[in-house]
């Protein structure tokens, strides 16, 4: 239901184009890890998945479960809560892992939250959780690194700009694009050069994103030539 409704809905906010590596796949039983930019990225990654045929199982923050409604169909789909700080944090990623034996593809946010910044500009990845190294551990899956630009002029900021940003989106329409790489296999690395080395692969994916919207960027890394990335553009 998540997959398809995001199919639905983000056109009405954005642009949404979506791009691949040669090799690039998804296989079955694949984690798919993304850059976390924006509130409204979880449904950009969604509808671009769904155009690839590709309906995830979504490692999530457990606040969601619960909201009326939505918390009942993210159990019943089967996307996993992430109790942050937690005795039950490990719990989620037992359930990825039997996911992923069932033939899911699992999607995951390596930064674990999203930045702080209130400005809507492209800025690359930032550190990565244990997590997914923990999960490739566990599963031996093979990792397909997922960059997404241009959500941020969707949503960034205040609480105020961030529901400004919202209403006026179906107005302004921005450009979106989701960029998938070639999977890496990180089952034969220790779980810090594995943290690591998805790092990278993301970023790389992400910069691909964002050149292709002409977007500059902040943080670390090089920064992207392009207009400005005032969130009306």
């Amino acid at each position: 239901m998540l997959s398809r409704l995001a199919d639905v809905l983000v056109p009405a906010f954005g642009r949404l184009t979506v791009t691949a590596d040669p090799g690039a796949a998804l296989a079955p039983g694949s984690v798919v890890v993304a850059n976390h930019s924006s509130l409204a990225d979880p449904a950009i990654v969604l509808a671009a998945l769904r155009r690839l045929d590709v309906e995830p199982v979504v490692l999530a923050t457990a606040g969601l479960w619960s909201v009326p409604l939505l918390g009942r169909a993210l159990t019943r789909e089967g996307h996993v809560p992430v109790h942050r700080r937690d005795r039950r944090a490990a719990d989620s990623l037992t359930e990825a892992a039997r996911a992923l034996e069932r033939g899911r593809v699992v999607l995951i946010y390596g930064e674990g939250g999203l930045p702080r910044r209130r400005d809507a500009a492209e800025a690359a990845p930032e550190a990565f959780r244990s997590g997914l190294a923990r999960l490739v551990e566990r599963t031996g899956a093979p990792v397909v690194p997922l960059g997404q630009a241009g959500a941020r002029r969707i949503t960034s900021g205040s609480r105020t700009k961030q529901l400004a940003g919202l209403f006026s989106a179906p107005l302004r329409r921005p450009r979106l694009h989701v960029h998938v790489g070639a999977p890496v296999d990180l089952s034969e690395v220790d779980c810090s050069r594995r943290t690591a080395h998805a790092h990278q692969a993301v970023t790389a994916a992400w910069r691909t994103a964002a050149a292709r919207l002409g977007e500059k960027s902040t943080g670390p890394g090089p920064k992207l030539p392009g207009p400005s990335a005032d969130p009306t553009a």
